[in-house]
């Protein structure tokens, strides 16, 4: 009779039921996480490219070379690729950053932000 009961209330124990909860959730939480930081490296590549474009127009509009001042106002893992339009009255600069994926199966991501100065004269 002592085995039996043992064997009752061993059957209706639940330790390790969290355990498993656990295991099961936890590749939801990893792919909310990294999704969480790649939202993050997004919104530093929006950053970097607009600071890029701002510091190439306003080199660029005083007649210096607005592609090593984007270059040197990035972060050169984002790889910025920059230009440049002059004209008359105005400068615009433009840059492109590729930021990259961290999910797998989603890759880099490129972002463009422009930025205008007055030329003088």
């Amino acid at each position: 009779m002592r085995p039996l009961r043992w064997l009752r209330r061993r059957l209706r124990d639940d330790r390790g039921v969290s355990m498993l909860e656990f295991a099961g959730f936890l590749p939801i939480l990893l792919v909310i996480g990294m999704a969480a930081i790649q939202l993050g490296l997004i919104g530093y590549g929006i950053n970097q490219a607009g600071t890029g474009a701002r510091a190439a127009a306003r080199v660029e509009s005083q007649g210096g070379d607005g592609d090593a001042a984007a270059q040197a106002a990035v972060s050169g893992w984002l790889k910025p690729d920059p230009s440049h339009l002059d004209g008359p009255d105005v400068t615009t600069a433009t840059v492109k950053v590729k930021v990259p994926g961290v999910i797998p199966l989603f890759g880099p991501y490129t972002v463009t932000r422009h930025a205008t100065m007055p030329t003088d004269n």
